[in-house]
Order: structure tokens, then sequence, then C-alpha cells
């Protein structure tokens, strides 16, 4: 199990979708919208460990046609949500504000779920990553457990992120800043986007 959390842990590290739009949320909405965003993207982790463990993970993985749609439709969601935020960006320098924005909690919950629902990346990480920590044979009890701990890594290391970001809002809110931030953050969403568009099954 330490070997399962250490590698988690590592893996939630590494830049992705998930830390950008924790990242944008947590400086325009603060401190609730980046644990909104977080809530949302551990369920979604749920959606696909959940299927992982009753065995419909695999078949998405097996069918081309399912695993084409999934994909397709992550890649429409995620360069959508970097063009919004390159948009964001944008009206932001031509009024020439800062500060925390509006963001809902409800928009920041779906938009950290949706964006690990429809990554079916996701879902082939749970059917290639938790097989190597379970016993011969596993029950699906057993795959949940490790699932959850997955999830608790998750919420763990992301509480942390946002409660630094909020710590350091006043000067990641700066006007030069955070227009910095919000278009790098767009970039790498439609980067992601493009990225997951390209990549083979």
């Amino acid at each position: 199990m330490l070997s399962f959390v250490l590698a988690s842990l590592a893996l939630i590290v590494i830049p992705g979708p998930d830390q950008a739009l924790i990242t944008r949320n947590a400086l325009v909405g603060g401190r609730r919208a980046g644990l909104a965003t977080m809530v949302g993207g551990v369920s979604g982790v749920a959606v696909h460990a959940t299927a992982a463990a009753v065995g419909l993970s695999a078949l998405i993985a097996a069918s081309a046609e399912a695993y084409t749609t999934l994909k397709l439709l992550g890649v429409a969601y995620l360069i959508y949500l970097g063009v919004q935020t390159l948009r964001t960006a944008g009206r932001r320098r031509a009024a020439g504000a800062s500060g925390e924005g509006t963001s809902s909690v409800g928009t920041a919950v779906r938009q950290g779920a949706l964006s690990n629902v429809l990554n079916p990346k996701v879902a082939i990480f749970f059917l290639t990553f938790l097989p190597q920590f379970l016993p011969p044979n596993p029950s699906p009890l057993s795959a949940l457990m490790f699932a959850a701990t997955f999830a608790a890594v998750y919420l763990a290391w992301f509480s942390c992120y946002v409660a630094l970001v909020d710590r350091f809002g006043r000067w990641l809110r700066r006007p030069p800043v955070q227009l910095w931030i919000e278009r790098t953050t767009g970039a790498l969403l439609v980067a992601f986007g493009v990225r997951l568009a390209l990549d083979r099954r």
C-alpha cells in the first residue's frame, strides 16, 4: 500500500489538465472555487476507478468506437475550456481588471468532473496502473479500496496545492501575473486537448 501511495502521489503531482484548471479557478474564484474544482476532478477519477473495478473500462478500451467517441468528447471539452480561458484573459487585459472574479462552485465542480470523465486516458490509466498492486484474482472490493486510496491522495495533494495558491494569491492576482497565468493555462488546456487528439490507443 505504501508503494501504491507513493506511486499515486508521483503521478498526481505531474502537471496536467487537473492542475491547470484548479490553478485557474483558484485564482479567478478564490480558494472555494479551487477546492470545488478539486472535488469535481476527484469525482471524475472515481467514475473511472469504479468502472475499472467492475470491468467497464476494459470494455471501453476494447471497443475502438467507444474509445474514439470518449476521446473526441474529451478533446472538444479541453479545447473549449482552453479557448474560454484565453478569451477571459483577453477581456481582462482590455478592461485592465485583476483580482478574484466570479466562478461559481457548480461550474468549478462540473469543469473538474468533465475534464476527467471525458478523458479516456484516465480509464486506461486505471486499467494499467491498478493491477500492478492488486493480488491475483482480486475482488472488486479490493480494487475499489485501492481506488479510494488514490482518491484520498488526490484530495490531500490538491488541498495543499489550493492552499498554497491561495496563500500567494495577492501576488498571483497582480494584473501582469494573473494575465500570464490565464494565458498559459488556456494554452496548456488547448495543448492537452490536441495531445489527446493525436494520442493513439
